[in-house]
């Protein structure tokens, strides 16, 4: 029997208002997508019966060893699973991979209610569903090759992503179990709010998990008292970040002119003005008529510089973005507010700036060449001194190829590539120059496009006039800031010479220490292979010389209170004073006690007790006699009852703790 589906004829569109106006073009809505024409078409019952699906349910039925059809909760989650891992695989081809924002987000959510599924009911406790992506590509490979093409990257992304979240619900679902139980101890059908917070705030588990696991065990959470908690903690970060600040003071009405882009001092006055308190300081906003200071945004940090007025200058500490408008920080107001100020950035800073700006461009193309066309910005922090970039890869970039991306990114530095700038571009028109846009980012109908050679981006910084002003780009660390995204910190011009130099001085003074030898690499090696034999031949004398020591010691041991007592005072190195306990400990196995009130080359006193096993049983405790020996010393410690030491800072008490230890011997 086919399932037929109510047809929806669609002639207009409802406005806000309510009235319908009438659709240019009318259509039928079936609600026919491509699985249920499937079904109609091979005369299934279920979307999940079609070829669509069975190849998958069968590599998942086979990969976990259950039969599917044979128990319900089994058989909705290889539903689940199959029809998950194609939406994450699909749109991990199409260059979205899981994150913690927007689409990023919800591919991310997708994929762990798979993995529960996965975990709770097909009791697999170890990343599987990747396994699945061969199986999707030999089905739907031909219809859809971009999938084929990706293959590596979405087994890879799916894998990493199922190892990180199955830490979290491991240790979630315990806690989960924990509170559960607890619940019906108490008689309850519903968990606490508080706990059910604790586990989404402290370990990353999402509410909307909790919740579904509690409906699977005929439980309900708290909702209310888990809301009281959220915004709870919201109110204390808003707490943390508030900001008490007075009423604008109007000078004149206007906008500001933003002439960054062209000028780097500017004629202005200021348009209004306000005070701020912040974390107990205190600070001023100025908003001004023209401006060539560029405000804080697409990583790029707000510029810095002056209001110069005659020989007054007022320093300007840092560029906000506010409501669309750049607001000037200062500590201090001008003394006359009404006057025309020059506004001068520092010019020097802002050329820093630029350069790692251009650079994370040109880094970002060269990536895409080295790691393939999955490579997308994810994030990035340009300053002066050096530049981040956050982008998408599913796993470490080796050194050579963040060595092959840097020498890319250089090459088309020495080309010294012009600005190629282009200002009020239609967004259609940008995208067929063939400018890159950040997934998921807003953008308005006109965008300003950046272009240097091949590197075509979106873009509203500041940047180079021409490539070969940043000089260098020096790359100085990769690592993972979150699964399947890597960040990259890289220098520029006057900062990478620095670091140049810095490892230049640093070679030479390490050859200087190697004689100048030819062969700086290996010189050191040959210098570490004989520092470690000299090494082990001290540590070989220091043990015999330890092993003569205790043989010394116990031969000229003193009875006290019927027990055998070894004593050691004065200098010795502490490492020497514990192999002597334990080696006295095993040469005279029983009725044997070591006492010692010691002190190493920077006067340190250290307070060392031990006892055979046959005098701790006797009752005989090495950590509280050493705590009492210790006060002696104006110090503290302890340990087992066998073996306890202590330290202490006054040296000339090492006497008095001897007697006290000898004292509780006897």
């Amino acid at each position: 029997m086919i399932e037929i589906w109510n047809l929806v004829f669609m002639q207009f569109n409802r406005k806000a208002d309510g009235s319908l106006e009438p659709l240019p073009a009318k259509v039928i809505d079936t609600g026919m997508g491509f699985e249920r024409l499937c079904m109609a078409l091979q005369g299934k019952k279920s979307n999940y019966d079609t070829d669509v699906f069975t190849p998958l349910i069968s590599t998942i039925a086979t990969l976990s060893g259950k039969e599917y059809g044979k128990d319900k909760m089994t058989d909705v989650a290889m539903r689940v699973i199959a029809d998950h891992v194609r939406t994450i695989s699909f749109s991990i081809a199409d260059a979205q991979l899981p994150g913690n924002a927007k689409a990023g987000y919800v591919i991310r959510r997708i994929l762990r209610r798979a993995v529960r599924y996965a975990y709770t009911f097909l009791d697999q406790k170890q990343a599987f569903m990747y396994k699945l992506v061969n199986t999707l590509v030999d089905s739907m490979g031909e219809a859809y090759p971009e999938i084929a093409a990706q293959r590596e990257l979405i087994m890879k992304v799916i894998k990493e992503e199922e190892d990180s979240f199955l830490r979290t619900l491991d240790k979630g679902i315990s806690i989960l179990d924990d509170a559960i139980a607890k619940a019906k101890a108490e008689g309850k059908e519903q968990i606490s709010g508080k706990d059910a917070f604790v586990l989404y705030d402290t370990y990353g588990f999402p509410l909307d998990l909790t919740e579904l696991i509690l409906k699977e065990k005929g439980m309900t959470l708290d909702k209310n008292e888990f809301d009281v908690e959220m915004e709870a903690q919201k109110a204390r970060a808003r707490n943390a970040a508030a900001v008490e600040a007075t009423d604008w003071v109007v000078l004149s009405e206007g906008e500001t002119e933003f002439v960054g882009y062209d000028h780097t001092e500017a004629e202005a006055r200021i348009l209004r003005y306000r005070q701020v308190k912040q974390k107990g300081k205190e600070f001023y906003q100025i908003v001004l008529s023209q401006t060539p200071f560029y405000a804080e945004m697409g990583g790029q940090v707000g510029d810095t510089g002056w209001l110069v007025d005659g020989d007054e200058k007022t320093e300007i500490y840092d560029t906000k973005r506010e409501n669309g408008q750049a607001v000037h920080l200062a500590k201090k107001l001008p003394a006359d507010l009404s006057a025309a100020f020059m506004a001068v950035i520092d010019a020097k800073a802002r050329r820093a700036a630029e350069c790692n700006h251009t650079a994370t461009h040109l880094l970002h193309a060269a990536l895409r060449q080295v790691l393939g066309t999955h490579v997308e910005q994810r994030g990035s922090y340009v300053s002066p001194k050096l530049l981040r970039f956050d982008f998408s890869h599913f796993q470490k970039v080796t050194p050579e190829q963040l060595r092959e991306a840097e020498h890319i990114a250089n090459a088309m530095v020495r080309m010294a590539i012009p600005l190629d700038e282009h200002r009020s571009v239609p967004i259609d028109e940008a995208r067929k120059m063939g400018a890159m846009a950040l997934f998921g980012e807003k953008y308005g109908d006109e965008v300003r496009v950046i272009r240097y050679g091949d590197s075509v981006e979106l873009c509203g910084g500041t940047h180079v006039p021409n490539t070969g002003n940043i000089g260098s780009i020096r790359i100085i660390s990769e690592s993972s800031i979150a699964a399947g995204i890597r960040r990259i910190e890289a220098i520029t011009a006057e900062v990478a010479e620095q670091a140049v130099d810095t490892v230049t001085d640093s070679l030479r003074a390490v050859g200087e220490l190697l004689h100048n030898a030819p062969d700086i690499v290996a010189a050191l090696r040959r210098s570490i292979e004989e520092n470690a034999e000299l090494r082990r031949q001290a540590e070989e004398f220091m043990q015999e010389k330890v092993n003569n020591m205790a043989k010394t010691m116990l031969a000229n041991s003193v009875q006290i209170g019927g027990r055998k007592v070894v004593a050691l005072n004065g200098f010795v190195a502490p490492d020497m004073v514990k192999s002597l306990a334990f080696l006295i400990r095993q040469l005279s196995p029983e009725n044997t006690a070591f006492l010692a009130a010691t002190f190493d080359l920077a006067g340190k006193p250290l307070i060392t007790v031990a006892f055979t096993n046959d005098l701790v049983e006797s009752g005989l405790n090495a950590s509280v006699i050493a705590r009492n020996a210790a006060k002696a010393i104006k110090g503290g410690g302890g340990g087992q009852p066998g073996f306890a030491q202590a330290g202490g800072k006054d040296k000339d008490g090492l006497s008095s703790a001897m007697s006290i230890m000898t004292e509780s011997l006897a």
